[in-house]
């Protein structure tokens, strides 16, 4: 949300462009393609938090022709002022270095008798499609001209492209060098400023050596390609580009994939590395890895609604343990985007219908644990807020008619089931520890706790099966680790509101149980059933590991247990020695075995292992 010094910013920028009749505001034109980041392109420049004059003005005739910029909202507009009646001004847009551009782009004509006009405001980068752009103002007064392209420099905090690597903090080979005619290709990083530079080496003069830079994992390139290409000096070996970044926060890209290329002199073919990321720290590099996936027009990780919910949840984990405020603005943009109403297909398969509810109960659940955590991270109140909106729909599925209690999976009260009930119980604890003054809900998570202990979903082995079957009783169905991991935690939050020994001995049994039983953990792994031999987990089961060590690391602060630390430590290490390729990129099976797919949701559930570890 624009601070206020922000919006008067905005106010004033809007006065001084309407003073004196100078200017006109166009019609809006129809781009190509529009691009939606923070704001959709044709955003009225009244509305931007900044404004600055990157390149020089350009004279047309007597007119002149501006480029203006926002860096705060990452957009540009163009105006042309000292004109007459029929001068025209319009944005320039290029994805590939001016090779070719986007057009015309809110194209404005000075009307009547005003002396100027501008253009509205356009996207500089796109990190839905994993883009950054170049723009220029162009203007038609008797002649066309163009202002200079801007070219938005790179930088990540302190280190931006074009930075010495004799001043690198460190210097690793993440990927082995390539070799060609005899010459060694080397990518090099500093891990810790996330900065890489390429080297040849046994080469001549003449040689060359480049670095490739992409925001889509290597699948294209065009803006990042040749980047501080160098010769090999007469007399020398060997040669070194600059430094550039691979983190745009500015530009809202993340996780930037970079190879070093080089070609020798006397040959036209070259040959580059293979693509890789830093690793600043483990915890770092997965959520850059995961955050390169979040939609930033819509706010959340496109076509799964509660595993989005549980994504935002790993992110405000990493936040909240590592003490890094890279991605607090995911949190509110999440919030803000998806915080109304929505048609069937338009975030899930069920229609939601305001508060991230929907007829899937445990869905709605999640997002109240997704809000719980937000709270407790920025402590906004409008995060306990809308937990409490949440979880009071969850509680109308509370049912003692059937089972004597519990809450059903979904509307149409066909299933009784632990992964809601076990949301239902951490949810009300939750809130009773964080509503002041309360007693409605702690009186209703200790009647939920004595349910579910004797609902026989916890069978004699202390592991949880998935829910219960039409004569209430324990139905066999799989156990997964979500479940054993949601009851961890909800009778470990218990115990921390009503000292009762008894929730933490629950707790610790569940724990036990998960972690050595063959039926949730081999060879010292977390192991779904899903991940043994040809299997292959679906979209859900994908995230459960994480909900599992999440709760297991909650227990292990209360309890100060070495042996779930060591357990936890053993995930985490798994998951990064076998589980990780160049880019960062954390699959299903934290063993490292086939098939092992990779998506973000596997990348969320995974960086939970990494920050669960500490």
């Amino acid at each position: 949300m624009p601070t206020r010094r922000h919006r008067l910013l905005g106010g004033l920028l809007a006065l001084a462009l309407a003073l004196g009749g100078l200017l006109a505001l166009p019609t809006p034109s129809v781009a190509a393609t529009a691009v939606c980041a923070l704001a959709c392109d044709t955003l009225d420049p009244s509305k931007a938090r900044q404004e600055s004059f990157p390149v020089g003005d350009r004279n047309i005739n007597g007119r002149v022709l501006r480029l203006h910029v926002s860096e705060a909202d990452d957009m540009a507009w163009a105006s042309i002022d000292q004109g007459t009646q029929g001068n025209s001004v319009w944005l320039d847009r290029s994805w590939d270095r001016g090779a070719t551009w986007d057009g015309l782009l809110g194209k404005a004509s000075v009307p009547g008798s005003w002396t100027g006009t501008r253009t509205l405001m356009y996207n500089v980068t796109d990190p839905v499609a994993h883009r950054r752009g170049w723009v220029r103002a162009c203007g038609d007064a008797g002649a066309v001209t163009c202002t200079d392209w801007f070219r938005p420099q790179v930088c990540d905090g302190s280190a931006c492209d074009g930075g010495d690597p004799a001043t690198a903090a460190g210097d690793t080979r993440p990927v082995p060098a390539t070799t060609l005619y005899g010459r060694t290709i080397s990518l090099h990083m500093d891990q810790a400023n996330g900065t890489a530079w390429g080297v040849v080496e046994n080469g001549g003069a003449g040689d060359e050596i480049w670095l490739d830079r992409s925001w889509d994992e290597g699948a294209s390139w065009p803006e990042g390609s040749s980047l501080g290409r160098i010769s090999v000096a007469s007399g020398a070996s060997s040669a070194r580009t600059k430094m550039f970044a691979t983190r745009d926060p500015r530009g809202l890209l993340y996780g930037g994939a970079v190879r070093a290329c080089g070609r020798e002199a006397s040959h036209q073919d070259g040959s580059c590395t293979a693509w890789a990321r830093p690793v600043p720290t483990r915890t770092r590099a997965a959520a850059d890895a995961l955050v390169a996936s979040y939609q930033v027009n819509e706010g959340w990780w496109r076509s799964s609604w509660w595993n989005s919910a549980v994504a935002l949840t790993s992110l405000i984990d990493f936040a909240r343990t590592s003490g890094r405020h890279d991605y607090d603005w995911v949190i509110a943009r999440t919030f803000e985007q998806n915080n109304g109403v929505f048609p069937a297909g338009g975030r899930s398969s069920d229609p939601i219908e305001g508060h991230f509810i929907s007829r899937a109960i445990d869905d709605a659940a999640w997002w109240a644990v997704a809000w719980v955590d937000a709270y407790d991270y920025t402590h906004e109140k409008r995060y306990l807020d809308e937990a409490v909106t949440i979880t009071t729909y969850v509680q109308q599925y509370w049912d003692t008619n059937t089972c004597g209690g519990g809450v059903w999976w979904n509307r149409e009260r066909t299933y009784k089931n632990a992964v809601t009930n076990g949301l239902y119980l951490w949810l009300v604890t939750a809130l009773h520890q964080r509503v002041s003054g309360d007693t409605t809900w702690g009186a209703r998570a200790t009647t939920a706790a004595d349910w579910f202990l004797n609902s026989g979903m916890i069978n004699s082995a202390g592991l949880v099966n998935d829910g219960l079957n039409s004569s209430c009783a324990n139905n066999g169905q799989t156990v997964w680790s979500y479940n054993q991991g949601l009851a961890i935690g909800a009778f470990t939050e218990l115990w921390r509101s009503t000292g009762q020994s008894r929730y933490l001995d629950t707790a610790r049994r569940l724990a036990d149980a998960g972690t050595t039983s063959a039926q949730l953990t081999r060879d010292g792994v977390l192991t779904e059933s899903c991940d043994l031999g040809s299997a292959s987990c679906d979209d859900n089961q994908k995230q459960f590991k994480g909900v599992f060590v999440r709760h297991l690391a909650d227990l292990a602060d209360a309890t100060g247990s070495s042996a779930y630390r060591t357990y936890l430590t053993r995930q985490a290490d798994s998951v990064w020695g076998t589980d990780r390729d160049a880019l960062n990129r954390l699959g299903a099976r934290w063993a490292g075995t086939a098939p092992n797919p990779v998506d973000w949701r596997t990348q969320a559930s995974a960086l939970e292992a990494l920050t669960a570890a500490g």
